[in-house]
């Protein structure tokens, strides 16, 4: 069957994609691998579906080319997106900049954009793996559980397929190996907004621990980045919200053979001299204590104990006894606690991938391919991935609008 654009993916940005393009009156029809439509959007915001962020700017977006993602969000920004939905039905929620449906539910988002779909009269196949694109007129050949092929043909074509992350919900990858045969450059696909492992054996005493601090992360003596809010310690390295953001940076030194760590501001209001003073004060008031219970109240006591051990210090030395070096030593671990990086966790818990198909190789004003005419790209495919917050969603909304906009036009 022949139609106006083929969506290649049903996530968030082909349903944008094809929503749009059906719109200006396309034909359009959607190939999905897995059994239906949306399943990383379900995932989004622990369920809730952090849809949007109305903080935007540059450093919300990471790619080789800074500039291109803030370009294509010019064309369907915060205030488009947030009409687009609320059109559909979604009533947004505003928590510190953060919007969500007021239902707080992912699936009402999801179902707004099939309902709209369903109204459109756009098609989806289901279950259908596509295996091979042919130029210059596209003819997508996909393949089916029972091994059946089917060919389908189109004027233009959209490739949303995901990047690596999350493959269980259907990004495997496979939209770089289809954008690889038509031409096109990938920069390497590496683990984002995702957990850290370090071989410090310290972390298995501290698993669970949850604490608040300021996380800077380094590789080589480079600062990488800097982050803060509450961090979680697990049996093999850190997680939490500041960790995930600096994750792609950490991930991308590491791929490139470097050194990284991250150093942990316990106390981030207070200067390493003013923490020192602090314990002079609390060693003259308790100098019975030991130099472990002398730090209860200031830190989880785990915590507590593997800096003191940090330190190369006696948790049970008399308080009476510990020297101003001493105290200086632990002041030091409580602003500076290194710890290193040797990993991230896979893409299976990744929540998105850094890399993708190289944005030099894509028209910011259209998301159309600049190596073959009526070819667009929009999502996670593309070398674009947004920090922590509903910034990924809005890449999503954004690129997915703009490459179904673009198809559309171009028949």
């Amino acid at each position: 069957m022949s139609y106006d654009v083929i969506i290649v993916g049903a996530g968030a940005s082909g349903l944008l994609a094809a929503i749009t393009a059906a719109r200006l009156g396309s034909s359009v029809l959607v190939i999905e691998q897995k059994e239906k439509a949306g399943k990383k959007i379900l995932a989004t915001g622990n369920g809730k579906c952090n849809f949007t962020n109305q903080y935007q700017n540059p450093q919300c977006y990471h790619s080789d080319d800074s500039a291109f993602a803030m370009k294509v969000l010019s064309c369907f920004d915060v205030q488009k997106t947030l009409q687009f939905f609320k059109e559909l039905g979604i009533y947004p929620k505003a928590r510190e900049g953060y919007y969500y449906p007021n239902s707080e539910q992912a699936a009402s988002v999801l179902a707004v954009l099939l309902l709209e779909c369903a109204r459109l009269g756009i098609t989806f196949r289901y279950k259908e793996k596509v295996r091979e694109i042919r130029k210059p007129y596209f003819t997508v050949i996909t393949e089916g559980e029972d091994k059946k092929r089917q060919s389908y043909s189109g004027h233009s074509l959209i490739l949303a397929a995901g990047g690596c992350a999350s493959p269980q919900l259907g990004s495997d990858g496979s939209g770089f190996t289809l954008a690889q045969g038509l031409g096109h450059s990938i920069i390497k696909p590496l683990p984002a907004l995702v957990q850290l492992k370090s071989p410090d054996k310290s972390c298995k005493t501290v698993s669970g621990v949850r604490t608040q601090a300021r996380l800077t992360a380094y590789s080589d003596m480079d600062k990488l980045a800097m982050e803060e809010g509450e961090i979680i310690f697990t049996d093999y390295g850190v997680s939490g919200i500041p960790v995930l953001q600096v994750s792609r940076f950490i991930a991308k030194a590491l791929d490139q053979g470097k050194s990284t760590w991250l150093i942990l501001d316990y106390l981030k209001d207070l200067s390493e001299a003013d923490v020192t003073e602090l314990l002079k004060e609390r060693r003259k008031q308790n100098p019975a204590k030991t130099l472990e219970e002398l730090l209860i109240g200031l830190l989880n006591h785990k915590l507590n104990y593997i800096l003191i051990k940090a330190a190369k210090l006696d948790p049970t030395k008399s308080s009476a006894q510990v020297s101003e070096k001493e105290l200086a030593a632990i002041a030091s671990q409580l602003k500076h606690h290194k710890l290193m990086i040797n990993g991230t966790n896979s893409f299976e818990q990744a929540q998105v991938c850094a890399g993708g198909v190289t944005t030099r190789e894509i028209n910011a004003e259209s998301m159309e391919s600049k190596l073959l005419p009526k070819l667009y790209f929009a999502g996670e495919v593309v070398d674009v991935d947004g920090t922590c917050g509903g910034y990924n969603l809005q890449w999503a909304w954004s690129s997915g609008y703009l490459a179904g906009i673009s198809a559309a036009r171009r028949q």
